[in-house]
């Protein structure tokens, strides 16, 4: 899984409705990246594919009367949002899956009810328990991985994260049955997002092509 349609829907979705270049700042205020595949060029590639796919709706607005290329707003189909929250609960989830898709469900799970994330975490603590005993079961030799040599190191690597995320995720847990955050249902939410004309303090700087559509 691609952790860049996540962060895409996510933040369209913050907005309500929202243009390329805003999304775009929005991933940089978060520091997306730098720890995942959210570059301009998969930003703005994303959101034309999304619309092309059903999951936005591209409004195409008139140009300012400043002057410049018309820009393109978008929002989130009742398909994009089904989808958005399919991604989310998946990622939540799933042990197996690259540390920038993890990240992004947690600048998101506000958006569930904090009941549903608790199962959500129980159910990733579960499946990585699960992948552990397999791994110690089947596959690390009687005299332990050492034997197989320097090989053997892969498996202390993968055994030692598996340990690391179940610990960090029950670590979470408790935050959260300890009542962290604001979750779905509870009041107003954290706001994550920038306003329109903010200046972004984590900004890049770097131009795009795309900044302008």
């Amino acid at each position: 899984m691609s952790a860049i349609r996540l962060l895409v829907l996510g933040a369209v979705r913050q907005h309500g409705r929202a243009h390329g270049y805003q999304v775009r700042s929005d991933l940089e205020y978060w520091g997306a990246h730098e720890w995942s595949n959210a570059k301009p060029g998969s930003i703005y590639h994303a959101l034309k594919q999304m619309a092309k796919q059903g999951l936005l709706h591209a409004h195409e607005i008139a140009p300012s009367t400043a002057g410049g290329p018309p820009r393109t707003e978008y929002e989130m189909t009742e398909a994009g949002d089904q989808e958005y929250f399919t991604l989310l609960r998946e990622s939540l989830t799933a042990y197996d899956q690259k540390p920038d898709v993890l990240s992004a469900a947690l600048g998101f799970m506000v958006d569930l009810d904090r009941a549903e994330v608790l199962r959500l975490l129980a159910e990733r603590v579960r499946t990585i328990e699960e992948w552990r005993k397999s791994v110690t079961e089947y596959y690390t030799p009687e005299a332990g991985p050492e034997s197989l040599g320097h090989i053997g190191e892969i498996m202390n690597f993968w055994v030692h994260s598996a340990d690391t995320g179940a610990e960090w995720t029950r670590g979470l847990i408790a935050r959260v049955e300890g009542g962290a955050y604001t979750f779905a249902g509870e009041g107003e939410p954290f706001v994550g997002v920038l306003t329109e004309g903010a200046e972004n303090p984590y900004a890049t700087g770097e131009r795009h092509p795309g900044d302008d559509r």
